[in-house]
């Protein structure tokens, strides 16, 4: 008898003759993400992913914990792996119930099997009906209910034989790494973070961008961000964190251009360096946490402006969500505690009384180009960090 963590996958199914590629990224970042827990084996049979260790040290619980925030894992079960006996079964059945029992106070199951050996002498069925009613025998404090149960006991035969009694939802998704590389800007907010979390979802690998205004913005914000990119890497399996100082460049534009513009000229200037950044990691867009019509630089006309600044596809995974909607997502991933820490980032600073909503891109054009915009960017990127998490 084995201690065994079951992976199950949804989206890979759908990936026909590519399916493969799929499935070995995702034992790869399965590899990664546990591979400071202790020595365990992974391996793949009939669309499922199965992680076996010998190791007494191996922690079960946190290694769940992980494979949760794995893109691409649609759920997993802890497992005990057996012989494919029916005395076996039955033995190995009434033993984990019972202590399940004692843990859970449940009163009423139901067995559902699966035979994908079909070698083993009892259909699917009769499994069910045999192995419930010595259960029923052997527990007599359980009941059956077949529309409700209290818990589902699983039976899997396949070349050995698989219970459980859990299915513990995870990130879904695709595998990191299986969609490109996207570079993020990461504020201090509630929103990019988000953002990117939705973007990784789809198999993207990401890369962060953080704007510090150093002494306008405070260490302790630069760390916030740090900490943000950090909860986000767990998801990611890793992530580089660009940290651009932007100082001069806010200087420069609340010197030389109008008040009203600073905000629009700011984002473009943003983005033009994010794109820089990307393109010499090979990325291929731009991530933001932008959603129409939240603050004056996310209106469509804003939008159309900063879109101009670059060549890189800009994507908004959250353009058509509400604050409420971004929040609760900030919640479940994780961020949210850290987001709303009260420390300034540089979109807070040098910010105008009215600010433009609905800009032109001629007028923007013209403000922005008294400002030496190649110097600028080159010297910003030129003495940025990079912080890998």
């Amino acid at each position: 008898m084995e201690s065994v963590i079951l992976v199950r996958y949804e989206e890979i199914f759908l990936k026909g003759l590519n399916k493969h590629i799929f499935e070995n990224k995702l034992i790869k970042n399965i590899k990664k993400r546990l591979a400071d827990i202790a020595i365990f084996d992974v391996r793949k049979s009939q669309s499922r992913i199965y992680i076996e260790s010998s190791d007494s040290d191996f922690d079960m619980q946190e290694a769940i914990i992980r494979l949760q925030t794995i893109f691409g894992i649609a759920s997993v079960s802890p497992v005990t792996k057996i012989d494919s006996s029916f005395d076996s079964i039955k033995e190995t059945s009434v033993r984990m119930i019972e202590d399940l029992i004692l843990r859970k106070g449940y009163k009423t199951f139901k067995v559902e099997a699966k035979r994908a050996d079909k070698s083993f002498p009892l259909n699917s069925p009769k499994i069910c009906a045999e192995l419930g009613a010595h259960i029923l025998k052997s527990v007599p404090q359980l009941k059956v209910d077949v529309h409700n149960p209290d818990f589902i006991f699983f039976v899997e035969i396949r070349e050995k034989t698989y219970l459980y009694s859990e299915i513990i939802p995870a990130a879904k998704g695709l595998p990191t790494g299986t969609g490109g590389l996207g570079t993020l800007l990461l504020s201090g907010g509630i929103d990019s973070p988000v953002a990117g979390w939705m973007i990784a979802k789809r198999g993207v690998q990401l890369e962060a961008v953080y704007f510090h205004s150093h002494p306008y913005t405070s260490d302790r914000a630069k760390d916030k961000v740090i900490k943000l990119a950090r909860i986000l890497s767990e998801w990611c399996i890793g992530i580089k964190l660009h940290v651009v100082p932007f100082t001069d460049i806010q200087l420069a534009i609340n010197e030389k251009c109008p008040a009203e513009y600073l905000t629009i000229i700011m984002r473009r200037l943003m983005m033009r360096i994010a794109e820089k950044i990307a393109l010499q990691n090979n990325s291929l867009g731009l991530i933001t946490g932008e959603a129409i019509g939240q603050v004056a630089s996310q209106t469509m006309e804003s939008m159309l402006v900063t879109n101009d600044a670059v060549d890189l596809p800009v994507y908004r995974p959250l353009v058509g969500m509400d604050k409420n909607e971004v929040i609760n997502l900030a919640r479940k991933i994780g961020t949210y505690d850290t987001s709303i820490l009260p420390y300034e980032d540089c979109c807070t600073i040098f910010v105008a009384k009215h600010p433009v909503t609905k800009p032109t891109l001629c007028k923007t054009i013209e403000y922005e180009s008294v400002l030496n915009q190649d110097e600028l960017i080159d010297e910003a990127i030129a003495n940025t960090e990079v912080i890998e998490l």
